[in-house]
């Protein structure tokens, strides 16, 4: 996990669970699956999946396996697994637009638009519902945020 190893014990041992894509001997892709609170840093909020929840993230492909589908085959058997045990939703951004065509047909529905700017010690917030307004109330309840702008005081941390 590059810069990101010495992260894997702390979240391990806060309930994080990590799953690999695999392509022989190697590790294709990897991401994490919580069902706890998580910082998310690309957009500088918390999340907190209510009971029966979940939330995906720090989904990485390896650059030489990238365009070959890994990224919409590992959200998938993440989300297979974790419907297996019980999680009746899962939550999961996306900030890069070849991810984001994954989405639909791993049956992920968009809820809430962002955009998002840090600039020093800063940080400007847009967020936007999408047309399912029950569903992007619902994502607004577990981020503890509401529709609009807002410029922020900027928070780093590494998790």
């Amino acid at each position: 996990m590059g810069e990101e190893g010495d992260l894997v014990a702390p979240r391990l041992a806060r309930g994080c669970r990590c799953f690999a894509a695999w392509i022989g001997d190697e590790v294709a892709g990897y991401g994490w699956l919580s069902t706890d609170r998580e910082w998310i840093g690309e957009l500088q909020l918390t999340i907190s999946p209510r009971p029966g929840e979940g939330y995906i993230w720090n989904c990485v492909t390896m650059p030489e396996h990238r365009r070959k589908g890994i990224f919409r085959a590992m959200i998938g058997g993440i989300a297979e697994i974790a419907q297996g045990e019980g999680i009746r939703r899962l939550w999961i951004g996306s900030v890069a637009i070849p991810a984001e065509h994954a989405m639909g047909p791993a049956g992920f529905i968009p809820t809430l638009h962002f955009s998002s700017v840090t600039f020093q010690d800063y940080h400007w917030l847009r967020v936007t519902p999408s047309d399912d307004l029950v569903l992007a109330q619902d994502a607004c309840e577990v981020l503890r945020i509401r529709p609009g702008a807002f410029l922020r005081i900027a928070h780093q941390r590494r998790h």
